[in-house]
Order: structure tokens, then C-alpha cells, then sequence
């Protein structure tokens, strides 16, 4: 349910190619450093948001989602799952298209929330592991 195949396609390949991660930082051991680099390497523009607002993969990064300048397409998410609604809503607000909770990160109410609002979402599942499946 979470994981549709028909929503992870249609998120991968239609929504759009800018990503906002959230949760990223040049920490090399954090698993959102590697997945944007797959992202990037799959043509996505990522864009890191982070209290430090690093520059991460060459991407100047945001210490918030409302801070970026430009629009985001879809918001990918790698904060713990108690603080994933708050920034599922904030997705909301800013306008984007979709939403991706990572593995491990699940709020069924943030969910509900979400997909009300008229936006796509994909939880507990990671695109560096769906996006090769893609073809």
C-alpha cells in the first residue's frame, strides 16, 4: 500500500527531477548522503535541507524546506518518523508534488494528510533501491 509500483514509477519518472532531501548532511555514513548520490546520478537535481545547511554533492543546501528559493518537485524524507509528519506538511505548503518517507520512516497519519492534500506518497521504501528496478 505504501509502496505502490504504480506510484513509485510515476514519482521516479513523471513528477519532476528536483528533490529536496531532507535529513542531509556531508555526513558519509548517513544513508541520505549515498541516496542522493544515486539520485544525482539518475538525472534527479537534488537539494540538501539540513540545519547546517551544507553544500552536499555540489548542491547548496537549505536549513529548511520553505527556505528554497525555488520549487521542489518531490520531498524526500530521512528524519526519524516523529518528526516526518511535520515535514510531510511542510511539502504540503511548499508546494511540492510528492512525498518519499524512507525506509524505516512510517506515519500513517502524516499519509493520510498527505494524499488529502492531493499528493503522491511513498513510505518506508527508498528510490536508490526502486529507481534501478525502473529500467
Amino acid at each position: 500500500m505504501y509502496g505502490d509500483p504504480r506510484t513509485i514509477r510515476r514519482i521516479l519518472t513523471e513528477l519532476g527531477d528536483t528533490w529536496a532531501v531532507v535529513g542531509l548532511s556531508n555526513n558519509e555514513q548517513r544513508a541520505a548522503h549515498g541516496v542522493a548520490e544515486v539520485l544525482q546520478r539518475y538525472g534527479k537535481r537534488i537539494v540538501p535541507v539540513h540545519p547546517k545547511a551544507e553544500t552536499v554533492h555540489g548542491e547548496q543546501g537549505y536549513p529548511s524546506l520553505d527556505a528554497i528559493p525555488f520549487p521542489v518537485d518531490v520531498v524526500d524524507v530521512f528524519v526519524n518518523s516523529e518528526l516526518a509528519g511535520s515535514v510531510a506538511d511542510e511539502a504540503v505548503s511548499v508546494g511540492a508534488k510528492a512525498v518519499w518517507f524512507q525506509l524505516g520512516v512510517v506515519d500513517e497519519t502524516a499519509w493520510g494528510r498527505v494524499r488529502d492534500a492531493g499528493l503522491e506518497m511513498v513510505m518506508d521504501r527508498c528510490p536508490a533501491i526502486e529507481i534501478p528496478r525502473l529500467g
